[in-house]
């Protein structure tokens, strides 16, 4: 990887582990200062020694994205150690409980939304304030899912989560475009990470997933983070408001061979 962030300052949400730690490394690879937040500080601090064994630099700032005060205290912490914020990916999320939307709880909607959603509009509001008032442009990545462009029964609330995340970040995209802040979303299928061990690390479950996907495999944390790095790098400087799919052709239709 060519150091496309060289000189860059990028937080990382969700860095603890999958999807946003390959990227915490991608990023560090890519020349950028890390800072990865999450409410896990060992794993956090885990995430951190593997960017500095890829040559990079930063720190964790353990955060609860579904907190105010914590969000502008993540922002806060970035730009007294670094002096800026370039990058932005907000991957911090979770799945709840998959229940029917007569059966599900007040309860895990809340928790559900209050990191998913909440989490994603909190960071945007202390990222877009923050690069706005130093000027020069940004870009920032939300996580979603493939679940933010369709229904999947029993995964109501994580489905309206993520089509929040979606309406988010067009939303933002336009009103930041004219500043140079440019806002993008991932969507990706599953992904070979602990909340896709946990969804679907069952054998029937397993079974079941794979047949989703015509390609015949889960994604990796990497693959995502490659798309994430990309979607932040001048390379994609004309790229906002949009979602970029990696689904292992799970939208394109039927897989015609699922598993036996």
């Amino acid at each position: 990887m060519t150091a496309e962030l060289q000189g860059k300052v990028a937080i990382v949400t969700g860095g603890t582990s999958g999807i946003g730690r390959d990227a915490a490394v991608l990023f560090a690879k890519a020349g950028a200062k890390v800072v990865v937040a999450g409410r896990r500080e060992f794993e956090g601090k885990e995430t951190m020694d593997m960017v500095r064994a890829a040559g990079g630099g930063g720190l964790f700032v353990k955060t609860d994205v579904s907190q105010a005060g914590e969000v502008q205290a993540l922002v806060r912490k970035t730009v007294e150690k670094f002096g800026c914020l370039d990058v932005a990916f907000n991957n911090a999320g979770i799945e709840g409980s998959f229940t029917p939307v007569a059966e599900q709880s007040e309860e895990d909607w809340d928790r559900v939304i209050d990191i998913n959603l909440k989490g994603v509009w909190l960071c945007l509001k202390y990222e877009i304030q923050q690069m706005l008032k130093q000027g020069g442009g940004g870009a920032i990545v939300n996580m979603a899912s493939v679940a933010g462009l369709r229904g999947f029964a029993g995964a109501g609330t994580y489905c309206a989560s993520k089509h929040g995340v979606m309406a988010l970040t067009k939303t933002a995209a336009l009103e930041n475009a004219r500043s140079g802040i440019r806002v993008n979303v991932v969507c990706p299928a599953v992904i070979e990470t602990p909340m896709g061990e946990r969804l679907f690390g069952a054998p029937e479950m397993k079974k079941f997933a794979l047949g989703l996907h015509p390609i015949g495999r889960f994604g990796t944390p990497k693959e995502v983070a490659e798309a994430v790095v990309w979607m932040c790098s001048d390379r994609a400087s004309f790229m906002t408001g949009q979602s970029l799919v990696l689904d292992g052709g799970l939208l394109a239709g039927p897989n015609p061979n699922p598993p036996q």
